[in-house]
């Protein structure tokens, strides 16, 4: 909604966020993941409706997030054709795959399916994250099985086509990324404006 109007998301929570009392800030992002909110909720609209209650708000939220990585990947699509740049064939780095700032836990993390949609498009995808040197099995996405991170290199980052944040850990240091000429897709709003990178919010 905010998109489609032309109001930048961010600006609305910052400026809620000088309200001196009674909010809550929540911020939007790549998708959810973990073992709770995108498994459990269900379980209660489930048991809901077998009791003859609907639980619209629960199964509407789902629905949101689960068609976020869908989002991001479009973002990529198009922050790599501004740049006369096919998907296909593109190199696309996913910086941070865990499902949550500060942890190695790949449990339903959105990373993974933007990861399989990109790759459905024929880009080249790697990934950068501290915390997981290897992508560990999973249950939906057994291919990227063993896929080892990249190092946190300037040469290796700029060589990217399109760098994508998904997961913002606290030791990240975006200087890194100073100079680096293609789009950044940035997904949580955490990458400094002044680094003078050409940054698409998704």
């Amino acid at each position: 909604v905010f998109e489609s109007l032309g109001v930048d998301v961010w600006e609305v929570l910052d400026a809620a966020s000088t309200k001196p009392f009674g909010f809550q800030r929540f911020e939007p992002g790549p998708g959810i993941g973990g073992h709770c909110i995108p498994v459990d909720p269900l379980y209660l609209a489930w048991t809901a409706r077998e009791h003859g209650v609907r639980c619209d708000f629960i199964e509407l939220a789902s629905r949101v997030n689960a068609s976020m990585p869908a989002r991001v990947a479009g973002v990529v699509q198009r922050a790599l054709n501004s740049r006369r740049i096919a998907t296909h064939g593109a190199r696309v780095l996913l910086i941070g795959i865990a499902f949550k700032r500060d942890v190695d836990d790949m449990r339903e993390a959105p990373a993974l399916e933007i990861w399989e949609l990109l790759r459905a498009q024929h880009a080249c995808v790697s990934y950068y994250d501290p915390y997981i040197p290897n992508v560990p099995p999973t249950r939906k996405h057994a291919r990227l099985a063993g896929t080892r991170s990249v190092a946190w290199d300037r040469d290796m980052l700029h060589a990217s086509d399109c760098i994508v944040l998904i997961t913002d850990h606290s030791a990240l240091d975006y200087a890194v990324l100073k100079g680096f000429a293609g789009p950044v897709v940035d997904t949580r709003n955490k990458i400094p404006k002044n680094l003078g990178l050409d940054i698409y919010t998704a």
